[in-house]
Parts: structure tokens; sequence; C-alpha cells
């Protein structure tokens, strides 16, 4: 097994994970907070997808998807398109109000293009330095490895959530 093929099957979990915490709710049920400063399901479902587009596209030297294929306007959210949620406020996790089938869609095409650019990839390809701002700089199948971390972190947050959430509609 090449070294992107267990790339390409640890960034093929994230879409379904982040799927099944979305499906089956509407935006009333993507936007729930358990309190008012957690994140809501919505919010960490599109920050994993924003900031792995934002940060694959990149590196597989394309444009983000979420501007070129139109996602930033189908989904309409109240900020700049290159916003990916970093560093964004309990406020501004509440304003992340999208439609669960433009949400998925994103998801899809992110985890479609990702895997695009992983199946390119030969083993050598993951040892050339892609930013030289870190000691040691980092490596390409770190930075990979470090977006997938934060992809799988994320898709087991919004699962927790939409958990907090069914419990809380059946009165549990």
């Amino acid at each position: 097994m090449r070294a992107s093929d267990v790339l390409v099957e640890g960034f093929g979990r994230v879409g379904p994970l982040l799927r099944a915490a979305v499906e089956g709710l509407d935006e009333e049920g993507l936007a729930w907070r358990p309190d008012p400063s957690a994140n809501t399901v919505a919010w960490l479902v599109w920050h994993a997808a924003r900031g792995q587009d934002a940060q694959v596209a990149p590196l597989a030297g394309t444009e983000e998807l979420w501007t070129s294929q139109g996602w930033a306007a189908r989904a309409g959210l109240p900020f700049d398109d290159a916003e990916t949620g970093y560093g964004q406020s309990a406020d501004e996790v509440a304003r992340v109000r999208v439609d669960p089938d433009v949400l998925l869609g994103y998801v899809d095409a992110v985890g479609a293009a990702t895997a695009a650019y992983l199946v390119r990839l030969e083993d050598d390809d993951l040892d050339v330095v892609v930013d030289e701002a870190w000691d040691p700089p980092v490596t390409l199948g770190v930075r990979l490895v470090s977006i997938l971390d934060d992809d799988v972190q994320h898709a087991g947050q919004a699962a927790y959530v939409r958990g907090l959430l069914d419990r809380a509609r059946a009165g549990r």
C-alpha cells in the first residue's frame, strides 16, 4: 500500500462522518447549541469542509471550491468568502445558518477534490517542504495529516453535538 492510499482512506472517512451528523436535520437543528457558547453542527461541518478546501486547494494547485464552484454564494453565509471559521467568536458561529443539502453538497465536493489530488501523489511527494515558517519546516505529508486530524476532530465534535440534540429532543 502506498502512503497516498492511506491518506485517501483516511480522508475518505471524513465525509461520511460529517454526513451522519447532518442527515435528517433542518436549518434549525443544524443551528442548535447545547449552550450559548457551543459550536453548532452547521458550523463544525462547514468549518471542517471549508478548512480542508482552503488548505488542500493550494497544495493541489487548484482554486478553492468554496468560491470557484459557487458554494459560498449558495450557502449565503454572512462572512467574507475567504473566511474558514478559524478563530470565530460564539456570535459568528451562531450566524452559520445553511441549508443541509448545500452543506452536504459542499462536503461531498471537497471530499472528491481532495481524493482526486491524493491519488496523484507519490510517496516522495510527501517529503516536500510546503511551509518553512515552522521549526522544523512542514512537509506535505505532515500538512495532510494535520488537515485530516482537524477534520476528524471536528467530525467527532459534530457527532457529539448531534447526539446531544437528539437526546434533548427525546426529552432525556
